[in-house]
């Protein structure tokens, strides 16, 4: 059997060959043009000379072409060529650059950059030089010959024989900045063996939305967004590197504490609730062993039995909104918090925040009693680099930042590592900090790792 050829056209050839009945868009056994979910980004693909992968074509015994795949493509070029059909409002990168001719005084034609939105548009409103650039587009086919019905629909089957993008794995191609790192979280121990997600949940995107799901609940609740493309942009644009650094430990330590029996609580409908539940318990200061402890009495005992001020236990909390509603989430955490803190025995009101003795102790992984035996000699020791290393009136200095620096201070014992040099250089650059103690100590030891190595570099 021979090689298919290839054969490239100028759009407008194409297209033209199509109205005429040269290339057929109707196989017998072809699917119906799906064109509308595609088109905008068809469009701006082509005015912005970017790449669409080959048109499939079966030759029949009369030489007409017939598409076997690349239908819906087709019928868009036609709608928006010949069909009026209006670039619609939410059409990506709408902006098309591209050169606009004039003439000087003398004649000469002068080219300069200009851009033009097509939000909205239709082909005949667009600027001359953008509707020759569609015409003239290159588009490659790829072309079956002799072929007859039977071929023809052994071709459709094989180049249709694909999974479509979910809707998850369609978001996260909206989180680029950030999906590195989205897919190290994803490949940890804890999202491995501490679940009870299926293959097809992990095929179809649904581990990457546990992640960006929690990540917002964590540090953008105010922004929740119900929908998936809208998280993952909002988290592209709104993020910063230290709410990663502190998922990964928070997965890390629930890694050592996680039991075969807890594991089914984290499924792909609650497990952004309980990880931030736990990103909450981890302000407390307390063993994370008591963290699994009260899975499991939620889960034997609690879970069925409790609750809240609705009347509504857990499970009955989605009965009327969307399980990521807003408010069903809100209630879900309210409902936990509350449980969780029967649990520990403490007051509603207590103060969530822990001794900086066992802020430190935890967050370096320190023993708590070595910790409190050197608290005075850390807090003599921040005074005086402070007082020689950071202005007076910098905000550096605020009582709300303090822990962060004194669990530094602590590090640096612990590392046998000096701060000198390292916080005159941060301390000239950074007048602000984080109001949440651990993401500023995260981004102060990640800038000091960062001097260390330029520094060993030099």
């Amino acid at each position: 059997m021979a090689r298919p050829r290839r054969q490239t056209y100028p759009m407008e050839t194409y297209l033209n060959d199509n109205r005429e009945g040269d290339i057929s868009n109707d196989a017998d056994t072809q699917r119906n043009p799906a064109w509308k979910p595609i088109i905008n980004g068809l469009i701006v693909t082509i005015l912005t000379d970017d790449y669409i992968p080959p048109i499939i074509l079966g030759e029949d015994k009369d030489t007409k072409l017939h598409i076997l795949d690349g239908g819906s493509r087709t019928a868009a070029f036609m709608m928006f060529k010949y069909g009026n059909y209006k670039i619609t409002s939410s059409v990506e990168n709408s902006m098309i650059p591209y050169k606009k001719k004039s003439k000087d005084k003398e004649g000469t034609v002068i080219l300069e950059d200009a851009a033009f939105d097509i939000k909205g548009k239709i082909y005949d409103q667009l600027p001359d030089e953008l509707k020759k650039k569609f015409n003239a587009y290159q588009l490659e086919t790829v072309i079956h010959e002799k072929c007859d019905k039977n071929a023809m629909t052994k071709y459709i089957k094989r180049y249709n024989e694909h999974s479509a993008m979910s809707t998850n794995q369609k978001a996260f191609t909206y989180i680029d900045k950030y999906a590195n790192k989205i897919r190290k979280i994803i490949d940890s121990k804890f999202f491995l063996n501490c679940n009870v997600y299926t293959d097809n949940d992990k095929e179809k995107g649904v581990v990457e939305r546990v992640v960006v799901e929690t990540l917002m609940c964590m540090n953008h609740f105010d922004n929740w967004k119900t929908q998936a493309k809208p998280a993952f942009k909002y988290l592209n644009e709104n993020a910063d590197e230290e709410e990663f650094h502190i998922f990964e430990d928070n997965l890390h330590r629930l890694e050592n504490v996680m039991t075969d029996d807890i594991k089914n609580i984290f499924n792909k409908k609650d497990s952004f609730i309980f990880l931030t539940l736990f990103d909450r318990f981890t302000k407390l200061g307390i063993d994370d062993g008591k963290f699994a402890e009260f899975l499991r009495e939620f889960k034997n005992n609690l879970r069925d039995n409790k609750r809240n001020e609705k009347g509504l236990v857990f499970d009955e909390i989605d009965k009327e909104l969307s399980t990521k509603d807003k408010q069903v989430i809100t209630d879900k955490l309210d409902l936990l918090e509350k449980l969780m803190r029967d649990f520990l025995h403490m007051e509603a009101n207590e103060n969530i925040q822990n001794s900086d003795e066992l802020f430190i102790a935890r967050t370096l992984q320190m023993d708590l009693e070595e910790v409190k035996r050197n608290m005075d000699f850390y807090r003599d020791s921040l005074d005086d680099l402070t007082s020689k290393t950071i202005k007076d009136g910098s905000k550096l200095l605020h009582e709300e930042n303090r822990r962060s620096l004194l669990t530094m201070m602590a590090y640096s014992y612990k590392e046998y590592v000096d701060l000198d040099d390292w916080l005159v250089g941060y301390a000239k650059h950074n007048n602000t900090y984080f109001v949440d103690q651990k993401k500023n100590f995260v981004h102060m030891k990640k800038d000091f790792e960062k001097w260390q190595k330029k520094r060993k570099s030099a």
